[in-house]
């Protein structure tokens, strides 16, 4: 189905010069956030740009998902790499700045996977949620890195769980991250639960902290972030905001505020994340990319 509406958010296309741009400035490596951060900073954008939900995914921003095409663009064509950890790094031929053509970056993936078409047999099949790049339908590389089918699988399972299972999930992955004594304190027939428990930090310092676990569909503003806030006892030292969803800048900029206690948020994407580094339901899968060019050309 075409989409619908007009994007506000920048394109891929427009976004690679800006995140190769970005990671210059925070010295040549960075994280998806500072990225994203930096970009949003360098590019002024809107409000309106920066919290639209992508049409594919609604606990996807649209900003994130051409970010996630524009990285996986540059590293294609060996402007960055990535580590274990989602840190990205230029390389060395980069490190000095260039000027790079955004088209030119693009072409290259899309010529790799010609050559790839060629080999195998494959048709162009015209997608137009994704883009418009010449790369074939069930072809690896039609999904930016970080966004794989089963990354979108997931997310859909996520929202249609049992609100107690989603509840004892929640415990699970607080758990894996270093929490004991979780308890659930309040829960609601759609999923979302509060919490407490304690966080040891080099098995040295240990924190009281509260949780809220939303499970939501599109992103969690301002209001949700100073509530929760709100109900935090004066025994609470942190609190972490959780949610199946987005946040909005509003409720990023709300859970930072200087003067207020700072509430840590962990987003959709990194829930998931979590729930794979951690090995929670699912199963690493090896695969390899074919060298096309080394079989014909050896």
């Amino acid at each position: 189905m075409a989409r619908t509406k007009k994007i506000l958010a920048p394109t891929y296309t427009e976004l690679i010069v800006p995140t190769y741009n970005a990671l210059l400035k925070l010295g040549g490596s960075g994280t998806n956030n500072e990225i994203y951060e930096q970009v949003i900073k360098d590019m002024k954008l809107s409000d309106e740009a920066v919290d639209e939900s992508h049409l594919g995914n609604e606990n996807q921003t649209e900003l994130e998902y051409q970010l996630a095409w524009a990285r996986t663009y540059l590293k294609n064509f060996g402007v960055i790499v990535n580590s274990a950890r989602s840190v990205w790094s230029i390389t060395s031929n980069y490190t000095s700045g260039a000027n790079l053509d955004p088209k030119e970056v693009i072409a290259f993936t899309a010529n790799k996977n010609a050559k790839r078409r060629a080999a195998s047999g494959k048709k162009v099949v015209n997608n137009p949620e994704k883009p418009d790049d010449g790369i074939a339908e069930n072809d690896e590389t039609e999904y930016p890195e970080e966004i794989k089918p089963w990354r979108q699988r997931l997310s859909e399972v996520l929202q249609n769980m049992d609100p107690y299972g989603f509840e004892r999930l929640a415990q699970r992955v607080l758990r894996e991250c270093g929490f004991t004594q979780v308890e659930v304190t309040k829960k609601s027939g759609d999923g979302g639960i509060d919490g407490t428990g304690k966080l040891k930090i080099n098995g040295i310092f240990s924190f009281n902290v509260a949780f809220q676990c939303k499970r939501y569909k599109g992103a969690v503003g301002a209001g949700d972030i100073r509530d929760f806030r709100g109900s935090l006892t004066t025994d609470i030292e942190k609190g972490v905001f959780i949610t199946t969803g987005s946040f909005t800048k509003a409720a990023k900029e709300e859970a930072s505020n200087p003067g207020k206690q700072q509430i840590d948020l962990i987003d959709g994407e990194e829930f998931i994340n979590k729930i794979a580094k951690y090995g929670i339901g699912v199963r690493e899968v090896i695969t390899y990319e074919i060298d096309e060019d080394f079989f014909l050309k050896i």
